[in-house]
């Protein structure tokens, strides 16, 4: 499905504030509250909308360490190894990275004796992982919510 310059602003707003009304979004745009339903409804039929969700600040839920991992895998483990990460309640984010069968993870835990039992209990248990490399955030100054059109 092609989007058009309407299509990518109300994405726009969206983005900026899931929870917008199509009323809100069609004053702004000049366009009735039902043509901006069917709109947002057309995009997520065809999968530009994944899903609408909440953003929590982690910290302010008391997951205070945010460490970021690359895992090298051995090949014949690496869908065995994400789908393991991925299930873990610690992990934000798993992705497959281009290289020698790497993934990249984001981990938020409550301090850093939880980030270690999290490394030697749960990480490292995990058949097929090979090397592990992990940086641990200072500071954030910019976290992506969604794609900027």
């Amino acid at each position: 499905m092609k989007i058009d310059e309407v299509d990518r602003k109300i994405l726009a707003i969206l983005a900026e504030n899931g929870r917008a009304s199509y009323a809100d979004i069609g004053k702004e745009l000049n366009l009735s509250r039902v043509a901006v339903r069917e709109r947002v409804n057309r995009m997520e039929e065809s999968g530009i909308i994944e899903k609408f969700s909440v953003v929590i600040n982690s910290e302010a839920v008391g997951k205070k360490v945010s460490a970021f991992f690359e895992v090298d895998c051995e090949p014949a483990y690496l869908v065995s190894v994400a789908e393991n990460l991925a299930n873990n309640p610690n992990v934000a984010s798993c992705y497959q990275m281009t290289g020698p069968s790497t993934l990249h993870m984001h981990v938020l835990v409550e301090d850093f004796a939880s980030l270690e039992k999290f490394i030697n209990q749960e990480l490292y248990a995990v058949e097929g992982i090979t090397r592990v490399e992990s940086q641990i955030m200072l500071r954030r100054f910019k976290s992506r919510t969604g794609l900027k059109l």
